[in-house]
């Protein structure tokens, strides 16, 4: 049994308060070919309006990123990324104090924007740059460390596992371990089993069955399920926008199980799903 982390976590640019149960991240996707979302916030005016109105839906971390990780996709800039978060960090530092999470690969991305006010770095590469670890180390910022089969543009090819929970576990406590070498501390590292990168839809609902087994980690869990393709598998559903009710199942279904943070599209619908669970789940 590993020790209880504490209820909120602070560090010198944010703080984060887990007492009520799961947080809310809102996807804010400053591209023109993210998967569900592709070029409806592209320009940075509709980026930022987003942004303020995923804050005041209840949104406890606002996720922005500059390069699509959709399966298929290719590797943008470092420098066109920076052209397309900066702007909107800016803007949406000045009017909102919600933290601001940079969703970002490249270390040069993530240094840009926590110089422009991110305070959270989501890498779905868990640190395999040294760069970023050492990066995230000295700022002193919460990482968000994802598990990923190969590379957006290869990792639905032909995923394979012999043990997904098993594979998937090991390797997200072996970076969690190696960041906090790097003086991350384990309240700051939360852990995400990359719903949708290098998983098929069985991979995908045998992770979410078994995600008591990543919150029994000892470290805090990140779970990104909204809209994704697994959803209109089951549903049938083809437009991405069409599954807000089968992405809150798995809200639910990880709600109930203990993960901290659930990161979605659609903000205002899902508080209610988490609150309603929170509350069968801790009766006051």
């Amino acid at each position: 049994m590993q020790p209880p982390l504490p209820n909120t976590v602070e560090w010198p640019t944010g703080r984060l308060d887990f007492s009520a149960g799961a947080l809310l991240m809102g996807i804010l996707n400053v591209t023109p070919d993210s998967f569900s979302d592709g070029g409806e916030f592209f320009d940075a005016s509709k980026a930022l309006e987003h942004g303020l109105q995923m804050a005041g839906e209840g949104a406890a971390i606002i996720d922005i990123g500059g390069e699509s990780t959709r399966p298929g996709s290719q590797a943008v800039p470092p420098a066109e990324q920076i052209d397309r978060v900066v702007p909107v960090i800016k803007r949406l530092r000045e009017q909102c104090d919600v933290p601001i999470s940079i969703d970002t690969k490249d270390v040069e991305v993530a240094a840009a924007a926590l110089d422009a006010g991110a305070s959270i770095v989501n890498d779905i590469t868990a640190l395999s740059d040294e760069r970023m670890a050492e990066l995230v180390g000295e700022r002193g910022v919460p990482v968000i460390l994802m598990h990923m089969l190969g590379t957006p543009a290869t990792m639905q090819a032909e995923p394979m596992y012999k043990d997904i929970v098993a594979e998937v576990l090991e390797y997200l406590l072996a970076r969690a371990k190696r960041a906090e070498r790097y003086g991350i501390a384990k309240e700051r590292i939360f852990l995400d089993p990359g719903i949708g990168f290098g998983k098929t839809l069985e991979h995908n609902l045998t992770l979410l069955r078994n995600i008591d087994k990543f919150v029994a980690s000892g470290y805090r869990v990140l779970v990104g399920t909204s809209r994704k393709s697994f959803i209109g598998k089951i549903t049938g559903k083809k437009d991405p926008a069409d599954r807000i009710f089968g992405t809150a199942a798995t809200v639910a279904l990880c709600a109930a199980a203990g993960v901290s943070i659930l990161r979605v599209h659609d903000v205002a619908q899902t508080l209610d799903i988490v609150r309603v669970t929170e509350a069968i789940r801790n009766p006051t």
